[in-house]
């Protein structure tokens, strides 16, 4: 139960990665200004989180079971917060998938939008009318850069993370006039146990469906390139919890953050030509024309990149 001055703060998926490492920063804020309700659909997985709270666990920080995806999960566990009084919203759980997508059947696509999308209505819609008749809350929403500038390979989770921003880019007008702030967290690349053990996986895997050629271009050309990518420009779940917290704790909190500003020039490519042609045509040269040029210039923006400069790439004040 949170203390009197206490913000109470609910996460979904905080079994690992960027949710446990939100959950675990909130909890430990030195001034104990948060009460953390950390979600995740089976306890039984809350070890890691557990360990990595450590004496915050049972003080600043319980757990509570919640599925994403069930309307009955999302109304029971709200329900569940003292007089279903909720602060801070952060909206974290979320799945990824990769591959040609000749090769993805449409339920596994409605999979993802189940989770990244509806999901994420399902938890706003609970929470909102709450925070409306208090006229006080800000709701957060884990998004992506890939909500704002489509990857090959990744179309349908490029597309339920564009849906996303759609769609709180919609609600943040109406949600300010009665003093609700919604704001969106872009990640790029992020190194967590979940997207190595992806791009494992994927790796390994047969795509039938999909033509040769395809299947050749995302194993042999689209994954290398990202694993570079990945290695010079990614960041850490601490990073990503970092710039949260900025966010949650601004004055006057931004409706869009990217968190690594290494990837605001690719981002901008979009916007600088209306036609689209730059950006597509940027990205295709860089994976199917010049990527021995890009392995080259990744491997030297890993060394230029340090933990130092990373530090500095964290956004939003």
């Amino acid at each position: 139960m949170a203390n009197s001055g206490q913000k109470v703060v609910l996460i979904t998926g905080c079994s690992s990665g960027i949710g446990l490492r939100i959950a675990v920063t909130l909890a430990k804020d030195e001034k104990k200004r948060y009460h953390v309700i950390a979600t995740m659909r089976d306890l039984k997985k809350k070890d890691k989180l557990v360990e990595a709270a450590g004496d915050a666990y049972g003080k600043t920080l319980t757990l509570l079971p919640l599925d994403v995806c069930s309307d009955e999960s999302v109304k029971q566990c709200i329900n569940n917060v003292k007089d279903r009084h909720i602060d801070i919203l952060i909206n974290n759980a979320g799945v990824g998938l990769l591959g040609p997508v000749e090769s993805i059947s449409i339920e596994e696509m409605k999979k993802v939008f189940e989770t990244n999308f509806f999901g994420v209505v399902r938890m706003i819609k609970e929470v909102m009318p709450d925070m409306k008749k208090r006229r006080s809350g800000h709701i957060v929403v884990m998004s992506s850069v890939m909500g704002l500038q489509g990857v090959v390979f990744n179309d349908v989770y490029t597309a339920s993370k564009f849906a996303m921003e759609g769609f709180c880019e919609s609600m943040a007008v109406q949600l300010m006039k009665f003093n609700i702030r919604l704001s969106m967290i872009e990640p790029g690349p992020v190194h967590t146990e979940f997207e190595t053990k992806m791009m494992e996986d994927v790796a390994k895997m047969e795509y039938p469906g999909a033509d040769a050629d395809t299947v050749r271009y995302f194993k042999d050309v689209y994954l290398p390139s990202s694993i570079d990518i990945f290695e010079a420009m990614g960041q850490t779940p601490d990073d990503i919890a970092k710039c949260l917290k900025k966010v949650i704790e601004s004055s006057s909190p931004r409706f869009r953050n990217l968190t690594n500003s290494l990837y605001t020039p690719i981002v901008a490519l979009k916007y600088a030509d209306e036609t689209g042609g730059l950006s597509v045509n940027t990205f295709y040269n860089l994976l199917f024309n010049f990527g021995p040029l890009m392995h080259i210039t990744m491997s030297i923006l890993k060394c230029l990149t340090c933990s130092c400069l990373r530090r500095r790439t964290i956004s939003p004040n």
